[in-house]
């Protein structure tokens, strides 16, 4: 009998060791994958202009299109309810691949369900981020993948990036499988998705490009994914050297380092939008002209008049400020660039600097001490040491007779975007020596 009991209990043992490190060799198989990000959009509360109305997002399936850099045998999707105040159901959420970005349309047969825990439905709580089970989706580089979730019910606070040049598609009922969205509406913002990882070499990696409306692609061409990180990324796949190198794009319209714009500031979103995202290991900066415009009481031309000082519209300078608060605001941006090298080294990702481009001619540009503040602050990026490499957008896109303003070639008209042109040029001045080697 108690030879029985022993024997019993060494049958248990042998069980559970067998049953943990079963367990413990899925687990590895699935941490053996090198997860990359290959497409990313930083995430908002809409301002009202680009919010659905709570009944277009009732009973509702929405197609949105993005566009990979990296590709990849497998992959993941991750959905956000960042800014949602009370949980976020998706009854499902499925991928396909577009017939083209101009239509609802998906190729048949391409269509497949994600799932979460195994579930094809998620339930995101609030102030979070949900990543799906990995599929096994063959995507080439530089390819479009169409994501499609179907809810009953909208969350209580909508979680968007409205700068998305990309057109999205909206019906009601559940058609998240169905090849095309008969009568669909369409809108130019992302919502719920956030980010798409791809399984790839243990050599991949990804660099996070971190700016504002500039960065976002304000005056590029809708469905043309032609945002000077496109660029970039379209650079890096036409060299071998660099062909396993993602650009994720989190550009924010009317982005500060120091204060809260349309969405949160540089700091306050950092976690999120660089740190969150898979295999980073490059960090490109590109920020601070809104914090430049708008210490003289202009508003960032992205922003609702709403936000604009009494008796100001949008973008219309109110009053200098002094000196000594010109001062105090480079003084606080080079300390804000300081705090991002500092905690993108922790993370044993490199911080290469962007110079601040032109506005002359803007109403950014209506006083000179901003000008001299650009000029400043240019000069410390510049800086050896400052950042762990330098690009200078700013010489690239200048008129070379008045390097005060944007190129006419490089300007989309409001002289403070750059064009397709000016992107483009931007985008083909990086330098990829700069991820070439450890």
């Amino acid at each position: 009998m108690i030879v029985g009991r022993k024997f019993q209990y060494g049958l248990f043992v042998w069980l559970l060791s067998f049953a943990f490190g079963t367990g413990a060799q899925a687990a590895g198989r699935q941490e053996a994958q090198h997860w990359v990000a290959s497409w990313g959009s930083s995430q908002q509360i809409p301002e009202p202009r680009n919010a659905l109305a709570s009944d277009d997002l009732t009973d509702a399936t929405m197609r949105q299109i993005v566009h990979l850099t990296l590709g990849g045998q497998s992959l993941r999707v991750r959905l956000s309810n960042a800014f949602g105040t009370a949980e976020l159901h998706l009854t499902a959420v499925h991928i396909a691949r577009p017939a083209s970005t101009a239509s609802s349309n998906i190729v048949p047969g391409s269509d497949r369900a994600l799932t979460f825990n195994g579930a094809q439905d998620v339930t995101i709580p609030a102030g979070a981020e949900y990543i799906s089970d990995p599929i096994d989706y063959a995507m080439a580089p530089l390819s479009d993948l169409a994501i499609t979730f179907y809810e009953e019910r909208p969350s209580a606070q909508q979680t968007s990036h409205p700068g998305s040049r990309a057109t999205t598609y909206y019906v009601h009922g559940n058609l998240a499988s169905a090849e095309n969205l008969p009568g669909a509406k369409t809108i130019e913002h992302w919502y719920t998705i956030a980010g798409l990882d791809v399984a790839a070499a243990p050599s991949a990696f990804a660099v996070v490009a971190l700016g504002d409306s500039i960065t976002d692609g304000r005056g590029s061409t809708t469905n043309g994914n032609d945002r000077w990180p496109d660029v970039l990324a379209r650079s890096l796949q036409g060299t071998a050297k660099t062909r396993d190198v993602a650009v994720v794009n989190v550009g924010t319209g009317g982005n500060r380092l120091l204060a809260d714009g349309l969405g949160p500031n540089v700091l306050a979103r950092f976690d999120r939008d660089v740190l969150a995202r898979a295999g980073v290991r490059y960090l490109i900066v590109f920020e601070g002209v809104n914090d430049l415009g708008t210490l003289h009481g202009a508003v960032p031309p992205t922003a609702p008049a709403a936000s604009a000082p009494a008796a100001a519209g949008p973008g219309t300078a109110v009053s200098d400020a002094t000196p000594e608060q010109h001062d105090e605001l480079v003084r606080s941006m080079i300390a804000a660039y300081k705090q991002v090298v500092t905690r993108a080294h922790a993370a044993g990702i490199r911080a290469i600097g962007a110079t601040i481009t032109p506005f002359g001619g803007s109403n950014y540009g209506r006083s000179p001490a901003n000008e001299a503040d650009r000029q400043k602050i240019n000069s410390w990026i510049l800086t050896q040491g400052n950042f762990d490499a330098v690009v200078d957008f700013a010489k690239v896109v200048a008129d070379p007779l008045d390097l005060t303003k944007l190129a006419a070639q490089f300007d989309s008209g409001d002289h403070l975007h750059p064009s397709a042109a000016g992107y483009k040029a931007m985008g083909e001045s990086i330098p990829l020596t700069l991820f070439v080697g450890p």
